[in-house]
This record gives structure tokens, sequence and C-alpha cells, in this order.
């Protein structure tokens, strides 16, 4: 097959994407220039598109990571080449789809960003709590931290879910699914002093039953707990580009570290599968490596020779 076959192959599979789909420019582009990369490898190995098949699929695929490409441009190489076969399928010009047999290893899921105990505490002292807006932060911080919620879950918590008595907040996560988490000692400190003194002074005599208000009485936003965090996080190191995000991964991490099972993290955090808690063993077994690598006699040639 020259070169005719595969101009006119991909070209009329980019002219579908175009019309049919709606893609936007930009998308076709890119399709486009994988496809030509891939079209010039066939025609280079004298593969027609009606003698395509897996091998030469895996060999390209090859040949894009012995030039260096992620795993996540090889995916969206292939994730082409798919939507070209199954143009060729359509148009009869293959018989079979060869690339059903091709598997490309899951992109693997990023380590969440967490914070020291350390760094919790600084950041936490950093905000002036003298101040009724900083009394609400604090609270909002604590608990975040203390009980892992998800910042939609902290913004969107009632009056009537905090039972500071019994020392338990109720949750409504995603899915609406109810669970009830507990409350540490320095997070129920910090709302009693909320609750006391900064939620009626942002109120001004206003009414409302979400536990945490902004100006005028308003709830608070996430946007604003956002904002109210990197402008804290500004004036502690090492934290000045936290996600609120990570308060939720510390607390896991930490409780894992500190001998907490699985099951339980899994409870409190919310997650319906245990293979979502499960990532942050990965953190604690770094953090386990770390601490051998730094303190045990025998972790290094270095230490045994001092």
């Amino acid at each position: 097959m020259n070169q005719t076959g595969w101009d006119e192959a991909v070209g009329f599979y980019l002219e579908r994407l175009a019309a049919q789909r709606g893609l936007a420019a930009n998308s076709v582009d890119s399709y486009s220039r994988d496809l030509a990369g891939f079209s010039r490898f066939c025609l280079a190995r004298g593969i027609a598109p009606a003698a395509l098949n897996a091998p030469a699929l895996l060999d390209y695929l090859e040949s894009l990571a012995e030039r260096g490409l992620s795993a996540a441009s090889q995916r969206r190489h292939l994730a082409s080449i798919r939507g070209l076969v199954r143009e060729l399928l359509e148009r009869k010009i293959l018989e079979q789809d060869p690339t059903i047999a091709i598997k490309l290893r899951p992109p693997s899921r990023p380590l969440p960003h967490t914070l020291g105990a350390g760094q919790i505490d600084s950041l936490i002292e950093a905000i002036d709590s003298s101040t009724p807006r900083g009394m609400r932060d604090r609270a909002m911080l604590e608990l975040a931290y203390g009980s892992g919620l998800r910042v939609s879950e902290l913004v969107n918590l009632r009056l009537s879910a905090v039972n500071l008595k019994a020392g338990v907040v109720v949750v409504f996560g995603k899915g609406n699914k109810e669970r009830m988490v507990p409350i540490g000692k320095r997070a129920r400190d910090a709302l009693v002093s909320y609750l006391k003194n900064g939620r009626p002074d942002l109120l001004k005599e206003r009414a409302s039953n979400v536990l945490f208000v902004a100006r005028a009485g308003r709830p608070m936003t996430r946007q604003a707990f956002f904002k109210n965090l990197r402008r804290w996080a500004a004036a502690v190191s090492g934290v000045d580009r936290i996600h609120p995000h990570a308060l939720r991964h510390s607390f896991a991490t930490h409780l894992l570290l500190g001998g907490a099972d699985l099951r339980s993290v899994q409870e409190m955090l919310g997650h319906s599968d245990i293979s979502t808690t499960q990532i942050y063993t990965h953190l604690t077994r770094t953090h386990l490596r770390r601490v051998h690598r730094t303190f045990h006699p025998r972790a290094t040639l270095d230490k045994l020779d001092k």
C-alpha cells in the first residue's frame, strides 16, 4: 500500500471526527499528529491499512517507549490508533480489530501530598484566633485535619451535626452517605471558642443553621475556605502552596503511622472501597523506609563507617 492508502484512511477518519463528533480544531490536530507518525511507521515497514495487526501495533508502541515518551503519551497514541481502527473496521478495510489484544499498564495514581504533624501545628498556630474570623478558620482547620473531612463536607455542616458532648460529628459524604466521625480535643476546644465568641459576632443577630458562616451570616463556601487557607499558609515555611485536601490526606496518613487499622481509617474517610484508602499505606511505607535509612545503624554503609 502506498502513501495514498494511509493518507486516505487517516484523512477520512479526521474528517469524520470534525464533522460528526464536532471536535475542536486543536483536538483534531492532535489526532492528526499522532496518526501521521503511526502511518509513517507502517509505511517504512510496508504495512498497509488492510494488513494492520497486533505485532505491528506492539512494535510501534515499543518504538514510542524507546523514544522516551511517557506512559500517558503512549496511551494517547494508542487511543488515536483505536479510533482509526474502528474507522477501518466500519469501512471493511480491516476484518479483525488488532487493538483488542493490546493492553497498556494502567496509569499510576499520584501519591497525595501530606504535611508533617509539625507543619500542621505551625499552620494552625499561624491563625490569629483573637478575631471572629480567626476563631472560625482555626475551628475549620482543626476539624478538617482532626476528623479528615472533605472541604465540601466541612462547609456544608449544620449546627445539629456536631455533638460536642459526645465528641462526634455526623457527616454526609459522597452519594449523601452518612457517617459519624470522632472530634478530637483540639478541634472540640476550637469549636467551643468559635461557637461562643466567633459565630455570634459573624452572624450579627441573624439566624442560620449552618455551622461555619461568613460575613453577614452567609454560609462559608469552598472558594472562601481555599482563599483563607492560602492566606494563613503563606506565613508558614514549607506549606505556602498547600491544597485543602492535604489536610484530609494528612489525617489518614498520620492515623496509619500511629498504628490505626486500615478499615477504621476507611470508615472515618467515608471511602466505599478500601482500595481507595490503601493509597495511604504507600505513604506510610515510604515514611518508614525513610526513618529506617536515617536511624538504623545498618541501613547504609556510611552509618557503619562513622
